[in-house]
């Protein structure tokens, strides 16, 4: 067996595995510390230490599975996404790219990589996305329509809500998500057009029970898909080993008949 063979198992072992995900949970804990003055005053350097330590073992199993895999490695996106998220955290955030420090947080998102069901959920929602962009434009111009409404009709009384299309638009967001919408904002704008009920009810009712809904089941549908096509998979990888030792069996049979 050579040792690039021998670099691909000892990285696809369970410990391996669940190693690399407990050093990502540590470290996400590392940086959340490190926004703590006190913390960072009493054990700063340890705190530094430890990261910089962690950073060096991704490194090193990036290292790994780049000499295992070689040129396999950048076909695969995980990979790709693993490596770009720890180069991100190799440039130095001195000066101008001191923004990169806050990204270093981002080493958390690898947990995703690591771990077969958080990647099944991302994969979800990913295949969702081309039936997603329709939804999302019939919701750009629900928003366009009642935007511009809400502008027309409110904007003289309230032109801190719809004075203008962004502010609308903002506005009813918020009215979406139904964060503050009743009181907030849709009493006060009827004390004042007692019939704008008329107006923001049928907007909540399509854009928060219809349009997000089936923005809902999109998602869950992909997942439903993705995941009957790994258990299709598992089943088709189980039926073939079947068969194989069926195989050997017979051949077994016929040799000493």
């Amino acid at each position: 067996m050579t040792l690039r063979q021998k670099t691909a198992d000892l990285l696809a072992q369970r410990w391996v595995q669940n190693f690399i995900v407990g050093v990502i949970i540590f470290n996400a804990i590392i940086l959340g510390m490190e926004t703590s003055d006190s913390i960072m005053a009493q054990a700063g350097g340890l705190i530094t230490m430890l990261d910089q330590l962690c950073l060096a073992i991704f490194v090193i199993e990036l290292a790994a599975k780049l000499f295992a895999q070689r040129g396999a490695f950048f076909r695969n996106g995980w990979n790709i996404f693993d490596f770009v998220i720890v180069g991100i955290s190799l440039v130095p955030g001195n000066g101008g790219l001191s923004v990169l420090r806050a990204l270093r947080i981002l080493r958390v998102l690898r947990v995703i990589s690591v771990v077969p069901s958080l990647r099944r959920v991302v994969e979800g929602f990913v295949t969702a996305l081309p039936g997603m962009g329709s939804v999302f434009l019939l919701m750009g111009i629900v928003f366009y329509i009642a935007a511009v409404m809400a502008t027309k009709l409110f904007g003289d009384a309230f032109p801190e809500w719809f004075g203008t299309l962004g502010r609308s638009g903002y506005s009813l967001f918020q009215i979406m998500t139904l964060e503050s919408w009743s009181m907030g904002i849709v009493r006060p704008v009827m004390e004042i057009y007692p019939y704008a009920w008329a107006f923001f009810v049928p907007f909540i009712m399509v854009t928060t029970f219809a349009v997000v809904n089936l923005l809902v089941g999109l998602i869950v549908n992909s997942m439903q898909d993705a995941h009957a096509e790994e258990g299709n998979a598992a089943t088709d990888a189980y039926r073939d080993e079947v068969m194989a030792k069926l195989d050997a069996i017979e051949k077994r049979l016929d040799g000493k008949g």
